[in-house]
């Protein structure tokens, strides 16, 4: 199974960093191999910034290992609690320069836990999601069409489920607010053999340039000036508080003693804050937070609202 898995991200990660690497005519991935002191943990880093679309981005393969889950993984599974396990995924993020742009994050997790003398059990975790800083109906119609498109292969439930999966996952509780306008999330997913399982989650994993690039070809070459810029960094800062507060993807590397410049190759280049900020009512920022930041069917709404 582990092997399977690791063959399917490593190719992943190869194929996200040549298309976004095609893509951006000033900069290229910077390629880092690293293996952790006591042996237990390896990886492939790649990094992208200061290029002519991503200010930053990364594609992060890794793989570890240990005695005893962490926390952050046995929280809600008390049974995995004292089990030997195997971890390895592929987390991809990236923050345009352009904030007409959106950010746009994506993973791929796979997990063994094992006790003596019993079965091991093994999940598959992860999706995508979309965190726009100036709202299109067309990209968050378009985004969400190839979701369901792809989860319908498997069942008609898949989508829905995912979907409302994502919305409560990514949820800046202190703010009350989403960090973006959802997409597909899913963990603990075994319902199915093992091979189904791996296809289902491989085909999920590979529409992810489908759904995105497209947005990111319309948005592009829009202009924009020191306010959409500031907004952009102010929004920032809302992801950056999730990732450090909430991301239990972020909260697992680093309580299993990961890689910290890996784990926190999610984090923005540059973000703001500012104290009470209010948006304009009437203004693109100002429909951001109260029309796009609401979790909602975006397929019944259609393109025109």
């Amino acid at each position: 199974m582990i092997e399977q898995v690791k063959k399917y991200l490593l190719n992943l990660q190869n194929d996200i960093c040549e298309e976004f690497g095609n893509l951006d005519s000033k900069s290229s991935f910077d390629h880092d191999v690293w293996e952790r002191d006591d042996g237990r943990g390896r990886g492939i880093t790649r990094v992208i910034s200061n290029g002519s679309l991503f200010e930053k981005g990364g594609v992060n393969f890794s793989i570890i290992s240990g005695d005893k889950m962490p926390k952050s993984a046995t929280q809600l599974r008390p049974e995995l609690e004292g089990r030997k396990y195997t971890a390895l995924g592929i987390s991809v993020v990236f923050h345009p320069e352009n904030p007409f742009v959106p950010t746009t994050h994506a993973n791929v997790r796979f997990f063994i836990a094992e006790n003596k003398g019993e079965e091991p059990l093994w999940w598959f975790g992860g999706g995508y999601d979309l965190t726009p800083y100036y709202g299109f109906d067309e990209d968050c119609v378009h985004w969400h069409e190839v979701a369901k498109s792809v989860c319908e292969g498997f069942g008609e439930h898949y989508y829905p489920k995912f979907k409302k999966q994502c919305d409560e996952y990514f949820q800046i509780k202190h703010r009350q607010e989403p960090r973006g306008i959802g997409g597909l999330f899913f963990d603990d997913f075994n319902e199915l053999v093992f091979e189904e399982s791996q296809n289902f989650v491989q085909a999920i994993a590979n529409s992810y340039l489908e759904a995105y690039v497209p947005i990111m070809q319309r948005r592009k070459g829009i202009e924009y000036g020191d306010q959409e810029r500031a907004f952009q960094l102010y929004r920032r800062g809302r992801y950056v508080e999730f990732n450090l507060v909430f991301d239990r993807g972020t909260l697992f590397g680093l309580q299993s003693g990961g890689r910290t410049e890996s784990i926190l190759m999610s984090l923005p280049p540059l973000a703001r804050w500012e104290y009470n900020y209010q948006t304009e009512p009437g203004s693109p920022e100002h429909a951001l937070v109260e029309r796009f930041l609401k979790p909602r069917n975006w397929l019944e709404l259609g393109v025109d609202g």
